[in-house]
């Protein structure tokens, strides 16, 4: 993806989550991640304590690096909690190149949920 196109579709779905959730502001990636944590855990609990919240966006980064073989779910633990397994070592060295592919795999993260809504909506 080109910068342009990153930082166009970046925009666009910060501004989808912001207007979707009613908030005044744009989110950041750690919220983003927060979000996809908690769509992949399947449930809220409030509050979510501050080690739980970190563990969610634990779960959101393996799922989203899950598309690129870094990581393999493996199933979820009594309490409903999904957990990954490490497949590889990430070798995007950087800050910068990490948060890049991060939002790279945000993006279609939410472009196959949304596939998925409208192929659901199809079927019925």
């Amino acid at each position: 993806m080109e910068d342009w196109e990153l930082e166009f579709e970046w925009l666009r779905l910060r501004h989808f989550i912001k207007d979707t959730f009613g908030k005044e502001t744009l989110p950041d990636l750690d919220a983003v991640l927060f979000l996809i944590g908690v769509q992949e855990l399947g449930f809220v609990k409030h509050p979510f304590s501050k080690e739980e919240k970190q563990d969610l966006m634990h779960i959101a980064v393996c799922r989203l690096l899950s598309y690129d073989g870094y990581y393999a779910f493996e199933g979820r633990d009594e309490d409903g909690w999904p957990h990954y397994r490490a497949l590889r070592p990430i070798e995007t060295p950087g800050v910068e190149a990490q948060e890049r592919l991060l939002k790279e795999k945000a993006i279609q993260y939410f472009r196959d949920l949304e596939a998925e809504r409208r192929r659901l909506k199809e079927e019925e």
